[in-house]
């Protein structure tokens, strides 16, 4: 049975509608989804002084009227910087959390540059360490997913994959790394309670295996149609989603 997490849809980045003033990972996208009965996914980045942000991007540009990076500026900064077409900024993870108050199930992403640099995973564990609402945690990136496993965060945890990783697409993996996550062969160090897979690469040998052999909870992303969402469900157990209202 899947677990309790998966019961309703996850809306990417929250109930998001850029034309209406909710802008995507801000604290109004997660009201929304809240008050729409849907669970809620969002992306952190951390500031350059250590604190967790929810905002996707690398860079400023496409959300904000600000410019550079995310980690070049200091969580002071950050909270002062306004969501394009929003009258809101840039909520702290700690922010997001209170807004949602165990209201709705979370599923939090790390962000990362593979570089090995830790300190968000660390940040984002400290604070759901206080937060007792439904939470789990995934990432791209199996270094922040086996840290949190080796530090025994209680709240589950998850990797996020697709079939490959392109030059194009990601430039600053080594062939090593680019091999590790194309071949899932992190899986003895990540040991994932789940799996969060890319609906364009469905069906795929990993999530099947993963599903029907581990027995481990699926849900792929991102699902923009209804249709889209009854071919997915014969693969996975929830969808994440944006663009529509599931049925």
């Amino acid at each position: 049975m899947p677990a309790a997490w998966l019961a309703r849809p996850i809306a990417h980045r929250g109930l998001h509608d850029a034309a209406a003033g909710v802008i995507e990972n801000s604290l109004s996208s997660a009201r929304a989804a809240v008050a729409a009965g849907y669970a809620i996914e969002c992306d952190v980045q951390l500031s350059r002084d250590g604190e967790a942000f929810v905002f996707h991007d690398d860079t400023l540009e496409r959300l904000t009227e600000a410019e550079g990076r995310v980690d070049e500026k200091s969580a002071a900064e950050l909270a002062q910087i306004t969501l394009r077409g929003a009258g809101e900024n840039i909520p702290s993870l700690a922010e997001f959390l209170e807004a949602i108050g165990g209201r709705a199930p979370l599923v939090v992403e790390i962000k990362s540059r593979f570089d090995g640099d830790l300190r968000l995973a660390r940040r984002v564990a400290a604070l759901l360490e206080g937060y007792a609402g439904p939470v789990v945690v995934e990432s791209f990136d199996p270094d922040p997913i086996a840290l949190l496993r080796e530090e025994r965060l209680a709240v589950p945890l998850g990797i996020v994959g697709m079939a490959a990783y392109t030059q194009e697409e990601w430039p600053d993996l080594s062939p090593a790394r680019r091999a590790e996550l194309t071949h899932f062969l992190h899986f003895s160090r990540t040991r994932p309670d789940f799996l969060s897979w890319n609906v364009a690469d469905l069906p795929h040998a990993i999530p099947l295996l993963c599903r029907e052999g581990l027995k481990l909870p699926v849900t792929v992303w991102t699902v923009r149609s209804q249709a889209q969402a009854d071919f997915a469900a014969k693969w996975a157990d929830q969808i994440v989603f944006e663009g529509f209202a599931p049925g």
